[in-house]
């Protein structure tokens, strides 16, 4: 069975075929209001959840980015110094989502203004499964970054709450052009799927050692007999 997550579009994803460990990672993008809403938060969940059981982390970045149906532009957050404690939002706004790791961002990119490079390059993370709220603004535009900082990324679209349903296939056409510019696009089904397949791999027990041949000892020689031997040399005439 293939060992990419099946049916991404336009490429199977992830291109190098390896889903182990800590180097994919799920992360979840919200908007300002920091809120996870329920037609998404069950998905994610899962995603959550298979995640870990492979072995690999679960973020999430509130950007600031308006949520869905508000009005008003996005804000331009003051950037927090690092050496500032960020604290993650309500578990019960992110709907029961407890994120190893949450972070704030002083823009609609998750990176911006955040510690998530960091954070992610401190863990060896190299494979991005996005997943949230605000699949043309937030989302995308985490997305976009991150690929041009080397992430190989999938963007859960049945796991995103866009801020807009019209221009979702916009959004969607706008990563899988050019082969996959942005990375590529799956479904929730398929990521858990594959993520189950991976730690199924990794954690199936080794071929058993079979024992090496016994080593035969070689035929006793032959008994030498009167008569036989070598024949006699002319130094051995009389």
């Amino acid at each position: 069975m293939s060992p990419h997550v099946p049916g991404t579009t336009p490429y199977p994803w992830p291109f190098d075929a390896d889903l182990r460990g800590a180097a994919t990672a799920l992360l979840v993008v919200v908007a300002a209001d920091g809120a996870l809403p329920s037609s998404v938060a069950g998905r994610v969940a899962r995603l959550a959840a298979a995640v870990r059981r492979a072995g690999g982390p679960v973020l999430a970045v509130t950007t600031t980015a308006p949520p869905p149906g508000a009005s008003v532009p996005p804000r331009r957050a003051t950037p927090v110094h690092p050496a500032t404690p960020v604290h993650p939002p309500a578990p019960g706004v992110l709907r029961g989502l407890v994120p190893d790791v949450a972070l704030v961002a002083g823009g609609v990119d998750g990176f911006h203004a955040s510690d998530l490079d960091l954070v992610l390059r401190l863990g060896r993370v190299r494979r991005l499964l996005l997943a949230g709220v605000g699949l043309e603004t937030c989302v995308h535009s985490t997305l976009r970054d991150a690929n041009d900082r080397g992430y190989e990324c999938l963007l859960v679209v049945d796991a995103c709450e866009p801020a807009d349903p019209d221009l979702v296939a916009a959004a969607v056409s706008s990563v899988e052009m050019s082969g996959g510019i942005f990375g590529a696009v799956g479904t929730t089904d398929a990521v858990v799927d594959a993520l189950t397949r991976a730690r199924t791999v990794a954690t199936a027990p080794a071929a058993p050692v079979l024992p090496a041949p016994p080593v035969l000892p070689a035929p006793p020689a032959a008994p030498v007999t009167a008569g036989s031997g070598p024949a006699p040399t002319s130094g051995d005439l009389p």
